[in-house]
């Protein structure tokens, strides 16, 4: 007899609706529902909470009609009640449910509505299910808590809790009817009163129900609220900035303004602190996996939404550098002077996969060098001199990590490699096992010297020797480093091409420039690494068909045999990657290949109603009118969503030097009329108005 074993997969993400206020956040299909499947769930850090959670009016699910999001952690979800309706056409019934999530929590308020000439009697309805999995076990096709589920009920409120996480569940005039079960289903029926047993890995689910009766042509409302304690957490949420409130973009183009716009507020519910530092902010990577301090993602936000203020810049280096290595320790890959990867509250082990990451993870080869161009970038948007000089030993100790461990085999680039066996194969931004390939397919094998890691490193050892100069110490040693780092670089990493030359993604263990041509390449434009004939060539390269999708630049060029659209470092459209191309584009004069990259992220982002994935699919514009989804993107992501504002200046040609007193304004011909208030610079507010001429006005 045949027989087939269905294999857990990673939940797809990209038809439900999300809100969220870090760490917590809830998934839910489009009428509000939470259905025990796939991503659906309450959230709190790296543990769902709640696994389902279900309406009901007489008995029966209302009909959705609409969900109208209010901000990143609200939400309306509208439907009809016709099980209570009269028999006309017109519904007469409807039912707003209105969910918020806090950092620590998940309220509803439901709504029955009757515009009949009579009263309504009948019953409201929830049914929530604590299962407490912990997010990798999600992520990984699976469920099932990692301690027994409890509960007891005192009156109206229900405290659940598993391990050393509890929630309370808080409600009036409901009756309350708790049940226990495995995560398949539930069983046995338990009085009001009682306390519970532990059920090892199972759920506990909650019925509260209220008898309602709505007079004619009136409401009645009904709500409760779930809040959650959990001591091991090492992150927490943040205040939002009341100068990001402020920033306002007009623009003749009005997908520009409608992106930066939710872009914005979905960048407030990601401010986040460490319980270490609550003073200072950063920003999480995103959601639903990535709700906790990642070092390249947080750095490469906040060097994006730099006319947005330096303070997110600076307590973002402030709190990478006291996490900063100090020790030579390979199983959590730290060295001395190394910028962290990645933070959680324990070891996170993925089932079926051969990973296993500590607690706190260095496996990056880019954070340290990016983040030193942070510190240099936030410098000259005047970051003041008292506190980037108070950064200066992390600086120091960043730089020589470049060249003393960052170099691991002495021949002048960075690489890296995973020595453990269970840490990230792959350790640049293209992190997923089958990102460095060979134009025939075939992985490169490592270690590699990535061709941008190479180009961050130069333009960090340049901007390091600025501030030790700036600052009294000698940059001169890292201007000569940086030098024949460029020198090496062109000699190693160029590869001759009929259609001209082009930087390889990579150098392999053997030395050998791996030839696949990809995204990687727009990330050394404006970095200094290439000459002018070199930004030339690579600015044709990102233009090309092969390369830009229409929607967005593609991660690999389509005429690579391991190209896929939907491939996650493969052939898939990162809005990230592409707005650092972009600005690389501009800094580099060649603004008719950026507008065009811009003119397909603006597109993309109208066929993603504004809230930019962390990538979608590189189908190009010739294939379809509309971005195709990739189904496991993260939304919202940090630095897809702070790409909106290295949009905006590139369009109207930012350039900050708050040493000199200057912040130069040159739009791109392809700018369009843009008004922009409450960007910030040396401390300050100041707008910039672009009219269709051309013409600039500051204010």
């Amino acid at each position: 007899m045949n027989s087939t074993m269905t294999q857990p997969h990673q939940p797809l993400l990209h038809d439900s609706v999300v809100l969220l206020a870090t760490p917590s956040q809830a998934w839910s299909a489009q009428n509000g529902d939470i259905c025990a499947e796939g991503i659906q769930g309450f959230y709190h850090s790296d543990l769902r909470v709640l696994d389902e959670l279900r309406l009901t009016v007489a008995g029966a699910a209302p009909e959705h009609i609409a969900t109208s999001p209010v901000d990143a952690a609200t939400t309306v979800f509208t439907a009809l009640a016709r099980g209570v309706d009269d028999e006309t056409a017109d519904p007469r019934v409807r039912v707003e449910r209105r969910r918020t999530v806090g950092t620590d929590s998940l309220e509803e308020s439901i709504t029955l509505v009757n515009a009949l000439a009579h009263p309504v009697q009948t019953t409201v309805a929830v049914v929530l299910r604590a299962d407490f999995t912990p997010m990798q076990v999600i992520k990984s096709g699976r469920r099932g808590s990692e301690f027994a589920v409890e509960t007891e009920q005192v009156g109206s409120v229900v405290r659940f809790g598993s391990g050393e996480v509890g929630a309370r569940l808080e409600t009036s005039d409901a009756r309350v009817t708790i049940t226990y079960g495995t995560s398949g289903g539930a069983s046995g029926n338990v009085p009001d009163t009682s306390s519970g047993t532990p059920v090892a890995g199972g759920v506990v689910s909650v019925r509260l129900e209220w008898p309602v009766e709505v007079a004619e042509r009136s409401s009645t409302t009904v709500s409760w609220r779930l809040t959650v304690t959990d001591p091991t957490t090492v992150v927490a949420g943040a205040e939002s900035s009341a100068e990001w409130d402020s920033v306002v973009v007009q623009a003749g183009d009005s997908r520009l303004s409608s992106w930066v716009r939710s872009a914005i507020g979905d960048l407030q519910a990601l401010r986040m602190v460490t319980r270490r530092r609550p003073d200072e902010v950063f920003l999480a990577a995103g959601a639903p996996w990535f709700f906790t301090l990642f070092g390249r993602d947080s750095i490469w936000a906040a060097r994006m939404l730099l006319p947005l203020g330096t303070e997110l810049a600076a307590s973002t280096l402030r709190v990478l550098a006291e996490l900063q290595g100090t020790h030579d320790v390979a199983e959590t890959a730290e060295q001395p002077g190394k910028i962290m990867h990645e933070l959680r509250p324990g070891t996170l082990a993925i089932p079926g996969l051969n990973i296993s990451l500590p607690p706190l993870y260095y496996g990056t080869v880019d954070a340290t060098a990016l983040w030193i161009c942070l510190l240099h970038d936030a410098w000259k948007w005047g970051m003041p001199d008292s506190e980037v000089e108070a950064l200066l030993p992390n600086l120091e100790a960043a730089l020589a990590w470049m060249r003393d461990y960052g170099d691991s085999d002495g021949d002048g680039f960075l690489e890296y490699v995973d020595t453990t066996g269970h840490g990230l194969a792959n350790q640049g931004w293209k992190d997923s096992g089958d990102s460095i390939q060979w134009r025939d397919g075939t992985l490169a094998e490592g270690p590699i010297a990535l061709c941008e890691v190479q180009a961050y490193a130069y333009e960090a050892a340049l901007g390091g020797a600025a501030l030790l100069d700036h600052f009294g110490r000698t940059g001169k040693p890292w201007r000569e480093w940086a030098a024949a780092l460029k020198n090496r670089f062109a000699d190693s990493f160029l590869i001759d091409s009929p259609d001209g030359a082009y930087p390889a993604v990579a150098l392999d263990a053997q030395k050998r420039p791996v030839d696949t041509v990809t995204s990687n390449i727009g990330h050394l434009l404006g970095t200094g690494i290439l000459d002018a004939d070199g930004a030339a060539l690579v600015a044709r390269r990102l233009a090309s068909p092969e390369l830009n999708s229409g929607f967005g630049l593609r991660t690999m060029s389509s005429d690579s045999v391991g190209f896929w659209p939907l491939s996650y470092h493969g052939g898939s459209v990162w809005t990230h990657d592409t707005a650092i191309a972009i600005a690389g584009l501009g800094r580099e004069g060649f603004h008719t290949e950026a507008a065009s990259l811009i003119e397909g992220l603006l597109r993309a982002a109208d066929g993603f109603g504004y809230r930019m994935p962390e990538l979608h699919s590189g189908d190009s514009t010739a294939v379809t009118a509309t971005p195709v989804p990739y189904p496991a993107a993260c939304r919202p992501q940090a630095w897809s969503a702070a790409a909106s504002i290295a949009v905006l200046g590139t369009l109207l040609g930012l350039e900050a030097d708050a040493q000199a007193g200057e912040l130069r304004v040159s739009p791109l011909a392809a700018s369009g009329a843009i008004d922009a208030r409450g960007l910030r610079f040396a401390g300050q507010a100041f707008s910039v108005k672009v009219d269709g001429e051309g013409r600039v006005t500051r204010s």
